[in-house]
């Protein structure tokens, strides 16, 4: 799992509705670029202007949670350690037993703690983390695309009490796509993109955004919850998080004994 949101993470986010509405509708204009880029301007004053894009780091806290026909079947607690842009731990802790995952640009390794293994990530789990940060809200307000995708203004789309949401999209050079929405006000609402399943499905899914919270003057969502083809499937929500708090590159390290991971780790 990554939780990029992931900012990366993990993720997380009607979607037969919205298609049927157009969610993937190519723009006709050079003014909708124009006012893409302005209504992402508008995003990142909202989350914090230079405070949010000179973040460096990113530690949270929290709960995971696996949600079937509209209950909670599972959870887990977690920690989630970001180094901007590409860098991320992410550990899982269930009845005391720790998964561990993590990522460095284009390698990764993980460890299974039921069995105590850890070995290197696999193809599919380094697509999957690099499709985890190009389906984030912050590559897309970062900037992290750019020179890999274009940006594009979609429209208005229903929101809720009458309310309507601008979107964006951007499409990567190699065609792939995510839209994201947000309120008037620069609040970001939701990404909504395409990925195939095991046997080859296109699903829909829906990373939404919410309650909004101020940490020193950076705001970022506490809830992120995943909705694919319509239902809910999963809900991340954070206790606490942290920015700017130094992050050794050794926590990165492939170690050789799996007796390091069953630490806690210490930041």
């Amino acid at each position: 799992m990554n939780l990029h949101l992931n900012l990366r993470f993990l993720s997380i986010f009607a979607a037969i509705l919205a298609l049927s509405l157009g969610i993937f509708a190519q723009p006709r204009t050079n003014k909708a670029d124009e006012k893409a880029e302005a209504i992402v301007k508008r995003a990142v004053q909202n989350m914090g202007g230079d405070k949010y894009l000179k973040a460096t780091t990113q530690i949270g806290r929290g709960k995971y949670s696996v949600i079937r026909d509209g209950a909670v079947v599972s959870f887990q607690s977690f920690i989630d350690v970001i180094v901007f842009p590409d860098k991320e731990r992410t550990e899982f802790k269930t009845s005391g037993i720790k998964t561990v995952q993590v990522n460095t640009g284009a390698n990764g390794w993980t460890f299974d703690g039921n069995n105590e293994i850890i070995k290197d990530q696999g193809e599919t789990q380094i697509t999957g983390f690099k499709q985890g940060i190009r389906t984030s809200l912050d590559n897309l307000l970062r900037g992290g695309w750019r020179n890999d995708a274009t940006l594009v203004y979609v429209g208005q789309r229903p929101s809720t009490l009458g309310k309507r949401n601008d979107v964006v999209k951007l499409t990567y050079n190699d065609g792939f796509a995510v839209e994201f929405e947000f309120a008037d006000d620069g609040t970001p609402a939701k990404a909504i993109y395409k990925r195939q399943n095991a046997d080859s499905e296109s699903i829909t899914e829906e990373d939404h955004y919410a309650q909004f919270i101020d940490i020193g003057g950076i705001k970022v969502p506490y809830i992120i919850d995943r909705i694919s083809n319509g239902k809910p499937g999963s809900r991340i929500n954070y206790d606490s998080i942290e920015f700017n708090r130094p992050v050794p590159d050794s926590i990165f390290a492939k170690p050789t004994s799996a007796k390091d991971l069953k630490k806690d780790l210490k930041l």
